[in-house]
């Protein structure tokens, strides 16, 4: 998988960052075949995506990601190069520091399972309904697994 990490104003570049979101990536690729796909990836903070959850999602509060499929549903018609365009990313390093805090693990592993997250979401997994919600945490715990980070003493389960 392709994807083009890009900073907001006032976020400082991070070769560690980027080495986790893409080794996310790349086993959300190789899980998933998705070697040819693209994505984009925007590093904010709390109040640029607490603008973007507002204007895009009606939602006046920070949140740690958002996601924007592009060939969302059925009737997508879009040219075959745009199929391989998978979306955007959107991530709160702000909001990432919190969580790791607030679940009591590492910056590295709330960034991991934020990208991990986000790239379902973009893949068309959802967690409205408690079917749906154990089918993504299932997948999100193998991806995650599979790199390593795993939590023993308290899964995701939300």
């Amino acid at each position: 998988m392709y994807i083009h990490i890009s900073y907001d104003e006032g976020i400082q570049e991070d070769s560690n960052i980027e080495a986790v979101i893409r080794k996310v990536c790349d086993e959300v690729s190789r899980v998933y075949g998705l070697e040819e796909d693209e994505m984009s990836i925007l590093l904010c903070d709390n109040a640029k995506i607490h603008e973007l959850n507002k204007e895009y999602r009606g939602i006046d509060r920070p949140t740690d990601v958002l996601s924007f499929a592009l060939n969302e549903g059925d009737d997508y018609e879009g040219s075959e190069e745009e199929h391989h365009l998978l979306g955007d990313m959107i991530i709160s390093l702000e909001r990432t520091r919190e969580q790791a805090i607030e679940y009591g693990h590492s910056f590295e592993r709330e960034l991991a399972y934020l990208t991990t997250h986000s790239c379902l979401h973009i893949l068309g997994y959802d967690h409205m309904n408690d079917e749906d919600k154990k089918e993504m945490r299932t997948e999100e715990e193998f991806i995650l697994g599979n790199l390593g980070y795993v939590r023993e003493d308290a899964p995701y389960n939300e």
